[in-house]
């Protein structure tokens, strides 16, 4: 079952634009490595869910995934063969938009050949282009500060 919100205020979402930098979602916070977008676009549940399989699969279940984007926007679409006119389609599935700067994934407890590997495959699932990064010595630091 992709992933969807188990409810929502409104059935059916305008487009909208998806244009400029992200400035939230930007730095790696849970894990030690993630997979940061460098385009905008518009990723589906489907497309997240088999990421995620792909990263965990190459994992064999050691360390630990964050999934940081979540499909809360509808799309509709009328069904082929529809004349113009009578309304917006129904709700066809949902997405994340993401813009160029949004980390996605992070994974923690695992090598960094082990995480860039895994997390080459779950971006080969994904529509858009992504890098890999690594979190900064300085937000560890804090972090670990921040505990005690």
């Amino acid at each position: 079952m992709p992933l969807m919100p188990k409810r929502s205020k409104f059935r059916k979402m305008q487009k909208g634009r998806n244009r400029g930098k992200a400035t939230r979602g930007i730095t790696v916070s849970d894990g030690e490595f993630g997979l940061q977008t460098i385009e905008a676009g518009l990723i589906t549940g489907n497309q997240i869910e088999a990421a995620r399989v792909a990263i965990n699969r190459y994992m064999k279940r050691d360390g630990h995934v964050w999934i940081k984007i979540f499909p809360d926007k509808p799309v509709t679409r009328k069904p082929a063969g529809t004349r113009m006119g009578k309304g917006k389609g129904n709700t066809e599935f949902w997405v994340a938009p993401v813009k160029p700067g949004r980390i996605m994934f992070e994974i923690a407890g695992v090598p960094e050949a082990t995480a860039r590997e895994a997390l080459r495959l779950g971006a080969n699932k994904l529509p858009v282009k992504t890098k890999f990064v690594v979190r900064d010595k300085e937000a560890i630091e804090e972090g670990e500060n921040n505990e005690n």
